[in-house]
C-alpha cells in the first residue's frame, strides 16, 4: 500500500533547480517507487528532468507518493527536505 503526502510550496521561486537536486537525490537513495503529481501531471520523482519539467510555483500543492518496501521512510526523508530546504510545508 503507498502512502502519499500533499505539500503545499512557499519558496518564492517555487522548485527551482538547487532544491529539485536535493530532492531528487533525497528520492534516490530509496528503493520505493516515488512520484510527484501537480496540476494532473504525475512525474518520477528520482528525475531531476521531470521535476524541473513541472515548472511548479510558490502556492502550489503537491502531492508525493512512495510505493515499495522502504516507502515510509522515503516520505519521511522527501519531506524533511522539503522542510529544510524552506520550499514548503
Amino acid at each position: 500500500m503507498a502512502v502519499e503526502k500533499t505539500v503545499t510550496i512557499t519558496d518564492e521561486t517555487g522548485v527551482h533547480a538547487r532544491p529539485a537536486t536535493v530532492l531528487v537525490n533525497k528520492a534516490g537513495s530509496f528503493t520505493a517507487e516515488m512520484t510527484l503529481e501537480y496540476n494532473s501531471k504525475s512525474i518520477n520523482l528520482k528525475s531531476i528532468m521531470g521535476v524541473m519539467s513541472l515548472g511548479i510555483p510558490q502556492g502550489a500543492e503537491i502531492k508525493i507518493t512512495a510505493d515499495g518496501s522502504d516507502e515510509q521512510e522515503a516520505i519521511d526523508a522527501v519531506y524533511d527536505v522539503i522542510k529544510s530546504e524552506g520550499l514548503g510545508e
